[in-house]
């Protein structure tokens, strides 16, 4: 028996690119060998999942530029090089794996309302690289928010405040995908309540890139004063330690359009300020808070400015928290759009660290970039439809680093179910080049 696989790629070459392909009958063995036209031997994982009982389907990664065939050639024999596991760092670390061109940490939260308790990417390095944009464990790559986490919402935070059972959908040398499952703690909007949602991340040796796609429950409801259905805020975070950027610019192609600033947040901490020098009868989680929160805000964990409205956290009365966070809904609007606070044309490349609040909110792409200028270190994602407007925070002062897929006030803008694809390396001058990539898939046909 042997099929030969045809495949069709543009965008130049491609480094250890996944493909799936399936041949006709049931193969039973989990791994074969497939040899290319230049005598390669590349290793092919039988999927677990089988979409048709007629045909078995496969997954090789191979390196090639131009068009590419191989031909699946025998059982493999012995031990295959391939993802491996190793010692995980966090205590609700679900497994740590080591891709070939990643070492991540992926965790199942413990749902304690801290930075600490997400679940996620926790831990993220290239193995080329070996430095961990994600030292503390406090932060987390792939943490969805909105419509949820929003003032309308009472500031509910899924990656802090709810665990996620971790299945495994594919596990071998060649592929790992898990699909991770969880239920979105109430808060204050009805229709919002009793949610559920999955994610399947994928990762294949060798890659530079690593996929994820996200499922929820159907809703509708109003943020900042827009109808919501089925859209949510994607959050990636980077932590480089006070003083110090992962990444110090964003771009997209044709230029960043953009807005500068987030009086959201300026509005939040005005607020924190003036609730914990007022009086009244309130939890005694209150007093807890109003003692973390009396150090300089500036510096803090962007945790800090939200918990105390949270109403997962109780130390507020729900009704002081509707009323408080109408009232910063309600300025916010209002310094959005004011005319002193214009879109922005860039042409190219933003520096977010001059801008208001550290923070941009640029409009509607597909292939977004954040970079650094000197080190060179990129991460670029590329979604499979655009997100209407995204938060991009890179905040020197206390290190951290943010993409969103989220506009003012916190209003989410990814459509549900979109494919997100992000890559990471010295991309900085090529990472359209990656992005292009990243969008075109090479063709798969088996004759």
């Amino acid at each position: 028996m042997s099929h030969t696989v045809y495949v069709t790629s543009t965008h130049g070459p491609r480094l250890s690119e996944p493909l799936e392909f399936s041949v006709p009958g049931q193969i039973e063995e989990d791994l074969w060998i497939a040899v290319d036209q230049a005598g390669q031997e590349l290793l092919c994982q039988r999927l677990k999942n089988q979409p048709d009982e007629a045909r078995t389907a496969f997954v090789t990664v191979a390196s090639f530029d131009g068009d590419y065939e191989f031909t699946l050639d025998r059982p493999a024999d012995g031990a295959a090089q391939g993802i491996t596991t190793g010692e995980p760092i966090e205590d609700d670390a679900f497994v740590r794996l080591n891709t070939g061109y990643f070492d991540v940490e992926i965790c199942s939260g413990t749902a304690q309302g801290e930075g600490s308790s997400k679940w996620g990417i926790r831990h993220f390095s290239s193995i080329e690289e070996g430095i961990d944009l994600l030292p503390s464990g406090n932060n987390a790559i792939g943490g969805f928010y909105g419509p949820f986490f929003t003032p309308e919402n009472g500031l509910i935070n899924p990656p802090e405040h709810t665990t996620v059972e971790i299945e495994v959908v594919e596990e071998g040398p060649v592929l790992y995908a898990l699909r991770m499952h969880g239920t979105i703690p109430d808060g204050l909007l009805e229709e919002l309540k009793g949610k559920n949602f999955t994610i399947d991340w994928r990762f294949t040796y060798g890659t530079p890139w690593f996929s994820r796609r996200y499922q929820v429950d159907d809703f509708q409801t109003v943020i900042n004063g827009r109808s919501i259905t089925n859209k949510i805020t994607v959050g990636d975070e980077f932590e480089g330690g006070q003083g110090e950027l992962v990444f110090d610019r964003f771009d997209c192609p044709g230029g960043v359009r953009y807005r500068a600033g987030d009086p959201y947040a300026g509005q939040l901490v005005e607020m924190v300020n003036e609730t914990i020098a007022s009086d009244g009868d309130r939890p005694a989680k209150f007093d807890t808070f109003k003692e973390m929160l009396s150090g300089d805000l500036e510096s803090a964990h962007w945790d800090l400015y939200w918990r105390l409205f949270c109403s997962w956290e109780g130390a507020l009365p729900e009704d002081e928290i509707r009323e408080r966070l109408a009232r910063v809904c309600s300025e916010s609007h209002v310094l959005a759009d004011l005319t002193d606070r214009p879109w922005i044309m860039a042409d190219g490349p933003v520096d977010v660290q001059t801008v208001p609040h550290e923070t941009i909110f640029p409009g509607a792409a597909q292939k977004t970039v954040e970079y650094h200028s000197e080190l060179g270190r990129a991460m670029v994602w590329w979604t499979s439809e655009p997100s209407g407007q995204f938060q991009i925070v890179q905040r020197r002062q206390s290190g951290w680093v943010n993409w969103g897929s989220n506009g003012e006030n916190e209003c989410p803008e990814l459509p549900v179910g979109v494919l997100i694809k992000t890559a990471y390396g010295q991309y900085a001058e090529s990472w359209l080049e990656v992005a292009d990539q990243l969008e075109n898939a090479p063709g798969v046909t088996v004759g």
